[in-house]
C-alpha cells in the first residue's frame, strides 16, 4: 500500500520518515522544491534526535520519496496523512486532493486543528460533490523524542465513523497494534479534543509541581524528593512532575489557546487551565528572583545561561522558560551571555541581539557573576566544574532544572541554588 504524507514541517517530516521505517512505501509531498530536495538528502531544518538517520535509511531503501507534484501524489495514494504544522491551508489542500484523486481518498488529519474541523471538511466535501473519508488522528510527539514517541506511543486515537478507514489504519500501524499499543476508536470531535485536553492537563501538572516547589522552599522541604514520592502514586505518575520545568513546545500554546477559546465560545471558561497558564507564565519571574537573591540584585550583573532550548534534544525554543528567563534578566538590567548545543540560531530570532552568544559552556561562564542552568542538557553534568569555578567571578550556580549534583558542587565551594530545595 502506497501511503502519502502532505507536509514538510515538523509533523510531516517525522510521520513520513517513521511510517517508511515500518517497511511501507511513503511519498511525502509539499510545493517547496528546495525543501523537498534537502529532505531527500536527510537535511532537515530542525534538530530532532535520530530523525536524520531514519530519513536517510529509508530514502536509500527506496521506501521514502519526496515530491512537489500534488497531482501525481493525489492519484497514486489513496491514504494520505495531512500533516502540516499549521491548519491555514488544510481546507484547500484537502479539497484539492479530493478533486485530483483517482478514487475517494482517506484523509487523516494529523495537523493540530480546532474541534469541529473534520465535520466542517465533510460538509464542504458534500456541498461541492466531492467524495472522501475524513479521519481525525492526533499524534503526540515530544520535541527531542519524536521518533521514540512515534514508535512507542501510549495509544493510537482514531476519530472516524468509517469501519473501513479504521481497519486500513490498523493495518498501517500493524507493528504497533501487534505490540499491544491500545487503539481508541471514537468520533472525530472527541479525537480532536483529546490533543488539546492532554496538553492542558500536562500544563496543569507542571504548574502544580512548580507552585508546590515554591512552598517547599518556604518550609524547608525538598521538591525533588516530593515529586518522586508523588510520581510513584499510580494515580499521579512521574512524567512531567519535575519542578523548574515550564510548559513549552511547538504546539503547546496553540493547543491551550484553542481549548480556552472553545470553552469560552460555549460559555464554560476553564478556570483550572487559566490558573495553570498563569503559573507557567510567571515562572521566569520567580527564577529571576532566585538569581537576584543570590546576587543581591541582577542590575548591572553578568549572568551566563547554559541552554536556551525548551528541553534537551531539540532546537525548539517555543515556550522556552530559558528564553523567558533571558528576556526578563535583560529587562531588569543584567548583561547576559548564553550557550546552547543546537538552539542558538532559533534563540537569536527570539532575543533580537539582547544576549551575547557563546560557542561553549565555558565561554558562557567566563567572567560571570553567576551561571544559570536554563535547559537540562545531560552534557552539562559532565562539565569540568573546577574550570567553571575559576572562570566565574563568583562561584554561584542557579540550577533551574535541578540537573546538577548539589552535594558535590557545594563541597567544591559553589553556592548552589536549585528549585524547590529548602
Amino acid at each position: 500500500m502506497q501511503i502519502g504524507v502532505y507536509g514538510s514541517g515538523y509533523l510531516g517530516t517525522v510521520i513520513s520518515a517513521c511510517l517508511a521505517d515500518f517497511g511501507t512505501p511513503v511519498s511525502c509531498c509539499h510545493p517547496d522544491r528546495t525543501r523537498m530536495v534537502e529532505m531527500a538528502q536527510g537535511n532537515i531544518p530542525f534538530f530532532e534526535k535520530n530523525l536524520k538517520e531514519v530519513i536517510r535509511r529509508n530514502v536509500r531503501a527506496g521506501r521514502l520519496a519526496y515530491s512537489t507534484d500534488i497531482e501525481s501524489f493525489a492519484r497514486k495514494t489513496q491514504v494520505i496523512f495531512l500533516a502540516e504544522d499549521g491548519a491555514e491551508n488544510l481546507t484547500d489542500v484537502a479539497m484539492r486532493i479530493a478533486r485530483l484523486a483517482a478514487k475517494p481518498p482517506i484523509l487523516i488529519v494529523v495537523t493540530p486543528v480546532s474541534v469541529g474541523t473534520a465535520n466542517t471538511l465533510e460538509k464542504l466535501f458534500k456541498d461541492n460533490g466531492l467524495l472522501g473519508t475524513i479521519v481525525s488522528q492526533p499524534m503526540f510527539f515530544t520535541d527531542g523524542c519524536a521518533v521514540e514517541d512515534f514508535n512507542w506511543p501510549d495509544r493510537l486515537i482514531l476519530g472516524s465513523t468509517s469501519s473501513e478507514a479504521v481497519q486500513i489504519l490498523k493495518q498501517i500501524f500493524h507493528p504497533l497494534v501487534m505490540r499491544g499499543v491500545p487503539v481508541i476508536v471514537t468520533n472525530q470531535a472527541t479525537a480532536e479534543l483529546v490533543r488539546e485536553s492532554a496538553t492542558a492537563f500536562v500544563a496543569t501538572k507542571i504548574s502544580f509541581i512548580n507552585e508546590v516547589a515554591a512552598l517547599c522552599e518556604r518550609v524547608g522541604a525538598d521538591a525533588v524528593s516530593l515529586a518522586l514520592a508523588l510520581g510513584l502514586d499510580k494515580k499521579i505518575a512521574p512524567r512531567c512532575l519535575q519542578p523548574g520545568a515550564g510548559m513549552g513546545g511547538v504546539f503547546a500554546e496553540s493547543d491551550m489557546d484553542s481549548l480556552a477559546n472553545l470553552a469560552q465560545k460555549n460559555g464554560l471558561p476553564l478556570k483550572v487551565l487559566s490558573a495553570a497558564r498563569d503559573v507557567n507564565h510567571t515562572l521566569a519571574d520567580r527564577l529571576v528572583d532566585k538569581i537576584a537573591t543570590a546576587l543581591n540584585s541582577v542590575e548591572n550583573k553578568d549572568v551566563g545561561i547554559l541552554g536556551l532550548a525548551f528541553k534537551p534534544n531539540t532546537n525548539s525554543v517555543a515556550g522556552s522558560s530559558a528564553i523567558r528567563l533571558a528576556e526578563t534578566l535583560v529587562a531588569k538590567g543584567a548583561r547576559v551571555k548564553a550557550y546552547d548545543p543546537v538552539a542558538l540560531v532559533e534563540a537569536k530570532t527570539r532575543l533580537n541581539g539582547s544576549v551575547r552568544y557563546c560557542d561553549s559552556a565555558y565561554a558562557a561562564a567566563e567572567g560571570m557573576d553567576a551561571l544559570v542552568v536554563g535547559t537540562g542538557w545531560p552534557e552539562f553534568r559532565a562539565l569540568d566544574f573546577d574550570r567553571i569555578k575559576h572562570l566565574l567571578k563568583k562561584p554561584i550556580i542557579v540550577d533551574t532544572k535541578n540537573l546538577l549534583d548539589a552535594v558535590r558542587l557545594r563541597a567544591m565551594g559553589f553556592e548552589y541554588v536549585g528549585v524547590g530545595r529548602g
